[in-house]
């Protein structure tokens, strides 16, 4: 422990997320050493990270490195990174949208950004996908309005909403909005089949399955699906044969370690009546789609932000596996999916192009929380 060399550290949650915010300054330029003290400071690897900040779950070990852009048109550069809990990880492949909706908040806090009453917009450009975002963030008295009435599925009480919209989000890692060039394909998966995917890259490329495609209600619960270990391997399986065919991995045994957050795996259905996770009754009436997602090979507690971006794109393209379960009179401004946690809207603006679609902007609305400010010594 180097306590004579303290790290300037924020924690805050960001949407159903929690992760360290950082000032690029404040670490080092070198990748090697970057990722060394980003696990160290997490506790990884270790599956309790109990010598570290982390929280024992990927949606708990997650990083934001904020830095003033010297972009055009853009305030903040941002890069996430997701600390593997109990892997010697670090991946930036992909963003997160809930650490994405702190990013508006810690530049704020920070000083940034200057403020702007009674809501700032902040343009952030994400280093990992290099694509910009807007965050539409609540301003009284100069500082931040972390207070509100707005309740996310997720997150216990209320807060202010942060809006954020993803400008032009596709093809954010493969450079184009269906990577194959197919709205559905098929991929052999070994020990098991066939099942038929589609793959699609908007703020984020997911990987979407049928739930009854690989034996699946869809409205099965995070602790169901994470306590059938044959499951796990199996839609990992299924996950890794989407991150071959994408070239993201050397083979669908090393997805795990090559590239372990993208493609993000989404097990969709139709609507159905489904008890969330805290007990409250989720009517098929409520929703217009069933969606389940893993996280670094496990079940997501609610929805990953960019994951609601990327499936409200998916539902506007026709022949794909979301669209084809879709509510026949769901409105692509208001897209409700039926997630563990209850249900998370997601709008998205969009034009036909060449029989399939172009994707404007994909926008939802987030809550953050600062936490913590303070020094780690690792």
């Amino acid at each position: 422990m180097d306590r004579t060399n303290p790290i300037p550290c924020t924690v805050m949650r960001g949407g159903t997320s929690k992760g360290l915010y950082f000032l690029k300054k404040d670490l080092p330029e070198d990748g090697q050493q970057r990722d060394a003290l980003l696990m160290r400071i997490m506790g990884s690897p270790d599956p309790k990270q109990i010598d570290g900040l982390g929280g024992a779950a990927s949606v708990t070990s997650k990083v934001a490195i904020v830095s003033r852009s010297e972009r055009p048109g853009v305030d903040v550069d941002y890069t996430f990174a997701q600390v593997a809990v109990d892997k010697p990880l670090v991946s930036y492949k992909g963003n997160c949208g809930n650490i994405s909706s702190g990013v508006g908040p810690f530049a704020l806090e920070k000083g940034l950004v200057n403020p702007k009453e009674p809501v700032t917009t902040v343009r952030i450009y994400n280093t990992n996908t290099d694509k910009v975002i807007e965050a539409q963030v609540q301003v009284e008295n100069g500082r931040v309005q972390y207070d509100g009435d707005f309740a996310i599925a997720g997150v216990p009480g209320t807060a202010a909403p942060i809006k954020l919209s993803f400008l032009d989000p596709m093809g954010s890692v493969t450079g184009k909005l269906l990577p194959t060039g197919n709205a559905s394909d098929v991929l052999d998966i070994p020990g098991f089949g066939q099942v038929e995917v589609s793959i699609v890259d908007a703020a984020n490329p997911l990987v979407f399955v049928p739930a009854k495609a690989v034996g699946l209600s869809g409205t099965e619960l995070p602790a169901q699906i994470d306590g059938d270990p044959e499951m796990l391997r199996l839609l990992e399986t299924v996950r890794g044969a989407a991150a071959l065919k994408l070239g993201f991995v050397s083979s669908i045994e090393r997805s795990a370690w090559e590239s372990p957050a993208v493609p993000k795996m989404t097990i969709v259905a139709e609507p159905k009546d489904y008890e969330a996770t805290s007990g409250t009754a989720i009517s098929q009436d409520q929703i217009d789609l069933t969606a389940r997602m893993m996280s670094m090979q496990k079940t997501h507690p609610t929805y990953a932000m960019t994951g609601a971006m990327c499936t409200a794109a998916a539902a506007v393209i026709p022949g794909t596996v979301v669209n084809r379960a879709l509510r026949a009179d769901a409105d692509p401004e208001r897209l409700r999916i039926g997630h563990p946690g209850g249900i998370l809207e997601a709008g998205v603006e969009f034009e036909p192009e060449n029989g399939s679609v172009r994707i404007v902007k994909t926008s939802g609305f987030r809550t953050a929380h600062l936490l913590m400010e303070g020094k780690t010594y690792c």
